[in-house]
């Protein structure tokens, strides 16, 4: 049996006293009391009854949704609940087993392998069970930039930790046997990436010119003493949501809400996803839904380039060819000319 961690929750209890306080409130009111006048000249005057209003009963308490959580390389099993996004659900887990959040690399869910199709991204299934991968040993090799790209594609936790997501078989870290899928990168050349967005690592990376040699420190995953983790995984990123699945959606600003999935919404954020990483070489099923989201609002592209000036996306610095793709896939998708086939592998271009 499961050792279970976590703070206790309340809900219960909060049951219980509502429970309570409504069979208090049913209970038959007393008749108000008469007031009266001792009589005089043989007659007697009343006040009117008081008038009791009746007090409204308490809401019961709002469900909690819980989800259960160990850690990767092994640990009893915990409860969480009560966060909004990803760094509130980080905070949760570090809680819940006593430790820094700092040492979260990234979560995976109802795999403990270092499966990057599995990530915890923007939606967690209310069935989902949350595997965090902590930090295990750090490594420090030395890469030279033969190639024009160096094939990899990059992601991040959001809330942090920038790490690899895909390696190109035959590519430059591809042969560099100390860099493996999972891997933080710390440093590049002795500074600390540490808070950067996978954009702007992917950044720096694709600025090395081509012949430089440069030194990369990563922080693989801590590894359980009685598994192996595959360093080869499946070079196809997916967002992995079951149709007619409810899931709990995380957002970066406002308050989590549970939706339903549709087919047509997952094959869109795969296939914007697919571009991201096509044209700039990160991978971020969060980012690909809030393109979506804002896109599947609007009637034209002119529209849409103009909501992407006016939101945090702007940050990105998309081109304008590269926001044209992005509508056409939001089109084909809204239009149903979308299908599992469209959405295909995409070479790293850094």
């Amino acid at each position: 049996m499961h050792k279970i961690f976590g703070k206790k929750s309340k809900s219960k209890d909060n049951l219980a006293d509502y429970t309570q306080n409504s069979t208090q409130n049913d209970l038959p009111r007393p008749a108000a009391e008469t007031n009266s006048v001792p009589e005089t000249n043989g007659t007697s005057k009343q006040q009117p009854p008081v008038v009791q209003k009746n007090d409204t009963p308490p809401q019961p308490p709002r469900p909690k949704l819980v989800f259960h959580c160990q850690q990767a390389h092994g640990s009893p099993t915990g409860i969480i609940s009560g966060f909004t996004n990803v760094k509130e659900l980080y905070q949760k887990i570090a809680d819940c087993y006593d430790m820094p959040v700092s040492e979260i690399l990234f979560c995976t869910l109802n795999t403990h392998k270092v499966d990057m199709s599995r990530l915890l991204g923007g939606q967690i299934g209310l069935e989902d069970f949350i595997f965090a991968h902590v930090r295990g040993q750090p490594k420090e090799c030395e890469v030279t930039k033969s190639e024009d790209a160096l094939g990899l594609t990059i992601t991040d936790n959001g809330a942090g930790y920038a790490f690899i997501k895909r390696i190109k078989e035959n590519s430059i870290m591809d042969k560099c046997p100390l860099v493996s899928l999972g891997d933080h990168i710390e440093k590049i050349d002795g500074k600390s990436l540490v808070g950067c967005r996978h954009f702007e690592v992917a950044k720096m990376l694709k600025e090395i010119q081509k012949g430089t040699t440069f030194t990369i420190r990563v922080v693989e995953p801590m590894k359980s003493g009685f598994s192996f983790v595959e360093q080869k995984q499946s070079k196809k990123g997916s967002s992995n949501i079951g149709s007619g699945k409810q899931t709990l959606r995380l957002r970066s600003t406002g308050p989590a809400t549970v939706e339903d999935v549709d087919d047509s919404s997952n094959l869109a954020i795969d296939k914007i996803n697919g571009l991201l990483e096509s044209f700039m070489g990160i991978n971020d099923t969060e980012l690909a839904q809030q393109i979506w989201d804002m896109g599947n609002k609007l009637d034209n592209p002119s529209d849409f380039a103009m909501a992407i000036d006016k939101s945090e996306i702007k940050d990105f610095g998309f081109a304008d060819d590269f926001v044209f793709d992005l509508w056409g896939a939001i089109s084909d998708a809204k239009s149903g000319r979308l299908n599992k086939t469209d959405v295909k592998d995409f070479s790293e271009q850094f």
